[in-house]
């Protein structure tokens, strides 16, 4: 009977336009070494510290720490780590050893020293980019008094200011009047 009753339900269903498929069975899960076991040729245990910072998609990334530092090292320095530092630790240890490859003298001090020298030219100039503004808008202030004063001069207004000299306020800080107007001739006649 329970057969009969199997075969009704399903056709039943099928009938309804509702045909489910079979669960499929669970896949297995295929556990393959970190890069660090399948490099150094061990089992990876179940707890291995090198596990979730070396994965095996990454074999190059164990390669260079473990040229550079040494597994033994890697391990003992991971170890010594709370679980939340330990990232950052196998970043920088990565990141040292491929500067150690590439500089085997002076490694990441090296390029920290060439960065240090860039900012400091780049800040030089900076700093000779501003003195060269300041020194443009000086003259052109400078100038700008200039026309003002020779416009006055010319009208007869007898010290009335310019309107562009109320605009840039008194900019005539840096003029030595006498040796200005003597060697000064006005551009238009």
């Amino acid at each position: 009977m329970e057969c009969s009753d199997k075969i009704t339900a399903t056709s039943s269903s099928s009938s309804a336009g509702m045909m489910t498929p079979p669960p499929s069975p669970p896949s297995p899960v295929i556990l393959t070494p970190c890069a660090a076991c399948k490099i150094l040729r061990r089992r990876c245990v179940d707890k291995c510290v090198l596990a979730p910072y070396f994965p095996p998609t990454e074999p190059l990334k164990f390669t260079i720490a473990h040229r550079v530092f040494g597994a033994s090292n890697i391990i003992k320095m991971l170890q010594e780590l709370r679980e939340d530092q330990r990232a950052d630790a196998v970043n920088s240890m990565v990141y040292e050893a491929n500067a150690r490859i590439r500089d085997p003298v002076y490694g990441c001090a090296g390029a920290i020293c060439q960065l240090q020298k860039q900012i400091s030219e780049l800040q030089a100039e900076l700093a000779k980019a501003q003195v060269e503004m300041l020194n443009v808008q000086s003259q052109n202030a400078n100038l700008v008094s200039l026309i003002c004063r020779e416009m006055s001069q010319n009208q007869g207004n007898n010290g009335s200011v310019c309107p562009d000299q109320q605009t840039y306020g008194n900019t005539n800080l840096f003029l030595d009047d006498n040796s200005v107007y003597a060697a000064w001739e006005p551009l238009w006649t």
